[in-house]
């Protein structure tokens, strides 16, 4: 596997996949990133059996192929390396990334291993992402911060025709926005 891509699109994407990743793994291999390179775009993976993330970025593949890191390293690497363009290469059980002068040599691990991501579902219709965004951010205020109350901690969506409605609610205050989407 090999692959070219622009320094600040990696890191960005290292990050946001890299921030589901579990601090104490049940499994080593559950605190690394899938790597996916293919059909120009590079895909970053990450599933620890509760929560997976995954990005797809535009590169330039020079060779297909999937590998397994670290996530945490990688991350760390990615948002050191200067502002050039980065080459990743793999050579047998090393992930070599190369960007300007500086080289890093990260060991894999074993892809095979790893848990099968789960299939991405179906998509049930669209909306802008800034009216979701600010939908969201005006709710989430009201929502728990109390572990001990998991139920009260997350934003309810429900979906009735063309209307969404966003809730959530600490038992001391509610939050409820309703707009308009296009389901598919």
């Amino acid at each position: 596997m090999k692959f070219r891509v622009e320094r600040d699109v990696l890191a960005d994407a290292v990050a946001w996949a890299a921030r589901t990743l579990p601090s104490r793994p049940s499994l080593p291999v559950l605190a690394g990133l899938v790597l996916t390179a293919g059909d120009d775009a590079l895909t970053l993976s990450s599933f620890d059996y509760e929560v997976s993330a995954r990005v797809e970025v535009i590169c330039d593949v020079e060779h297909p192929g999937t590998t397994l890191v670290s996530g945490r390293l990688l991350s760390d690497i990615a948002k050191s390396l200067p502002a050039q363009p980065v080459t990743v290469s793999v050579e047998g059980t090393r992930v070599i990334i190369t960007c300007g002068r500086s080289s890093f040599t990260l060991p894999t691990l074993p892809v095979e291993d790893y848990p099968q991501l789960p299939a991405m579902p179906v998509s049930s219709g669209e909306i802008a992402g800034s009216l979701f965004a600010t939908a969201v951010a005006q709710v989430a205020i009201a929502a728990g911060r109390d572990d001990t109350l998991p139920t009260l901690t997350g934003i309810r969506l429900e979906i009735d025709g063309t209307n969404l409605v966003l809730a959530a609610t600490d038992r001391y205050r509610l939050a409820v926005r309703d707009f308009q989407w296009n389901p598919s």
